[in-house]
């Protein structure tokens, strides 16, 4: 048996207001339409189930049974499309009540508590998952929809045409020395001057292992890394214990404030990380990625205001 091309859901809906209100006037104001368009809807749906399901007592219209068999079999219906609808989203990352953030290990540190602070508040039922990473790590997994939108460092890389951004704010590179570093008290440091010295660097992949690499370009050396790491408060740790100096972003300044000292390098070396959310555009209608993308216009707008 062929479905009528007459037969569908909007119908339905029609026919389940009007059998819970029992009045076309009650079913138009729930439905936001008019009189009119509900009879029609009704009178389009006996004809294409061919049998009646009122009769008429005046301008009355009353249930028959087929009424009341078809409601009981429309409700469980409509409800399956629905969650039908609700799982196929999910499934393509769409309003689902999980919302997979990725973000630099840096932003940990003040960005990232203050971004999901602000989206638990506008969707308190989500549940976030929170994936830290490399700028080329978690790009790649946003890329395999792996992620619903992540907290990089902004560079010719991401001018992908399948993705938005979003600038939070702009972060200057310093060089990172142990609180009790002769360089500590300095105002300002010549890089080329530690040419000798040993350096601790994140991994490839990393945004700060990349503009680390220009800076020390611009600086005409190339470092002694005594190490690589995977993480910056790894990293951080072994500054602090002097194993070596490292060129880090500024935002991490309140992580071991104690024990270490970022130094601004002379003008001709400074070079500024940009910050920012990037999803990707065939999500960018998401109820969730609105809401996280409302949130970060709020904190751009009050990281400019304070540094103004």
């Amino acid at each position: 048996m062929l479905i009528d091309d007459e037969l569908t859901l909007k119908k339905l809906e029609i026919f389940l207001a009007f059998m819970r209100t029992g009045n076309l006037a009650r079913a138009a104001d729930e439905l936001e339409t008019s009189n009119v368009s509900v009879h029609r809807a009704i009178h389009s749906l006996e004809s294409a189930l061919r049998c009646p399901l009122f009769k008429h007592e005046g301008r009355n219209l009353i249930p028959l049974e087929s009424a009341y068999v078809l409601e009981e079999r429309a409700q469980k219906l409509v409800r399956d499309v629905l969650e039908s609808v609700r799982l196929t989203r999910e499934a393509a990352g769409f309003s689902a009540e999980r919302f997979k953030l990725g973000a630099l290990y840096s932003l940990t540190v003040r960005t990232v508590p203050q971004l999901i602070m602000g989206l638990k508040l506008r969707r308190s039922e989500l549940n976030i998952e929170l994936t830290l990473g490399s700028n080329v790590d978690l790009f790649y997994r946003l890329k395999n929809m792996e992620l619903d939108a992540i907290l990089i460092a902004l560079d010719d890389n991401i001018n992908d045409s399948d993705c938005e951004h979003l600038l939070l704010f702009s972060d200057d590179m310093f060089l990172a020395v142990p609180a009790d570093s002769p360089f500590s008290g300095e105002q300002e440091v010549d890089l080329a001057d530690l040419r000798d010295s040993t350096f601790i660097t994140l991994g490839q992949g990393f945004a700060t292992h990349r503009d680390s690499q220009r800076v020390f370009q611009q600086a005409g050396f190339e470092p002694k890394v005594a190490m690589q790491v995977n993480d910056i408060f790894t990293l951080l740790s072994m500054v602090s214990s002097g194993v070596g100096y490292a060129l880090l972003p500024g935002r991490i300044a309140a992580v071991y404030e104690n024990r270490i000292r970022l130094i601004p390098m002379q003008a001709r070396y400074r070079l500024q990380q940009r910050i920012g959310v990037v999803f990707l555009k065939a999500k960018e209608r998401d109820p969730n990625l609105l809401a996280l993308v409302a949130e970060c216009r709020m904190y751009q707008s009050a990281h400019r205001g304070a540094r103004a």
